[in-house]
């Protein structure tokens, strides 16, 4: 049963502790350019001095079409990487490994960037109104891949200790792995292996090319109105060479999944400790949802539903959180705005940040 100050091994690279910053987009912290700027290098900067264990960087996109909006950061160019340099540097310098998430929209793409591309044309409804998408081709799809497999070979050049790939919330390579979302009658659509093909090809590529101490996480869909499909899909992602299960929520909403044994666990942490029973001493798993207090992570931790916490807000709130719950000194609680402050187009006016900077 871990300790929430107990180091652990994800790939080769060891974690001072079990609590990391997720993935948490803000849109204003670059322009069309996609590069990272100063703001947001100082952001997770802080945040690695602040004592977390892992730090993934945001979503980033692997081509302009794939952003959710034109001022979304990306990695599709060698020259969007010079401040990811400075990023990992001063991540590295605090003790933090730090990573990187890659990301495409596919049916969700904002239609001021790029098409609604993904594995099948069907009808939708978004922000759009109703909407047809388009199915891609086979050369398509390996040309997303190789975006993919590209923006890693930058990642580990910008010094990054591997990359996290976005495999849920209903972005592309979870269209791919959801069988309503996948209509596919092709290697890319049906079964489980075939739906997870899109996925493990990259796996495999990023392997490759970047070598066996390049740390490969999937930020997995947890759930798609079926959990044992949900972890038969992972099984796919580890065979492939995935070193790191980071459990989320998919496409379906958790109305239906099955109640966990345990009340003090809610349905989307419950996903992870699903999957950290399944892949119990294979590949470390970590889960996510409303963990602001230091009480609830311990008691994930302590025992033993999960190997790692995803912390968003309560780092948000508070960059020296994850030392406040190792040693039990005090922070600033987030205040569980209805929509948080750093969210997507928020005027970043974070409440708890005000507190701190009284």
């Amino acid at each position: 049963m871990a300790k929430a100050e107990a180091s652990i091994r994800i790939g080769t690279k060891l974690l001072r502790n079990r609590i990391t910053f997720a993935p948490t987009v803000k849109f204003d912290f670059t322009d069309d350019s996609g590069k990272a700027n100063e703001r947001l290098v100082s952001h997770y900067v802080e945040r690695a001095r602040g004592g977390c264990g892992l730090i993934c960087v945001e979503a980033t996109a692997v081509t302009p079409g794939g952003r959710f909006c034109k001022t979304h950061m990306g990695l599709w160019n060698d020259e969007q990487m010079e401040g990811h340099k400075e990023l990992t540097a001063g991540c590295h310098e605090h003790g933090a490994v730090v990573i990187i998430q890659l990301n495409h929209t596919g049916y969700t793409a904002n239609p001021e960037c790029g098409p609604a591309i993904g594995p099948s044309a069907m009808k939708r409804q978004g922000f759009r109104g109703e909407y047809t998408t388009i199915a891609m081709s086979i050369s398509e799809i390996h040309e997303m891949q190789q975006a993919f497999v590209d923006a890693a070979v930058r990642a580990k050049k910008a010094g990054y200790d591997g990359v996290q790939l976005h495999g849920c919330h209903g972005y592309l390579m979870n269209q791919f792995m959801a069988p309503s979302a996948n209509l596919r009658e092709d290697e890319y659509g049906g079964s489980v292996e075939n739906r997870a093909r899109f996925c493990c090809e990259i796996i495999r590529r990023v392997r490759e090319l970047c070598g066996n101490d390049f740390l490969i996480s999937v930020r997995t869909s947890g759930y798609d109105n079926d959990l044992a499909d949900a972890v038969a899909v992972a099984e796919e992602y580890v065979k492939a060479g995935c070193d790191y299960l980071q459990v989320s929520s998919g496409i379906s909403s958790l109305e239906s999944l099955p109640a966990f044994h345990d009340p003090r666990v809610s349905d989307i942490q419950s996903l992870g400790a699903y999957f950290h029973e399944h892949f119990a001493g294979r590949v470390p798993v970590s889960c996510v949802g409303g963990l602001t207090e230091p009480g609830q992570i311990r008691y994930l931790l302590e025992n033993d539903y999960v190997d790692t916490v995803d912390v968003a807000r309560a780092i948000l709130a508070d960059p020296d959180f994850a030392n406040a719950v190792i040693t039990g000194g005090e922070y600033v609680k987030c205040y569980g705005c209805k929509a948080c402050q750093y969210g997507p187009f928020m005027p970043h006016t974070c409440p708890a940040e005000r507190k701190r900077k009284k």
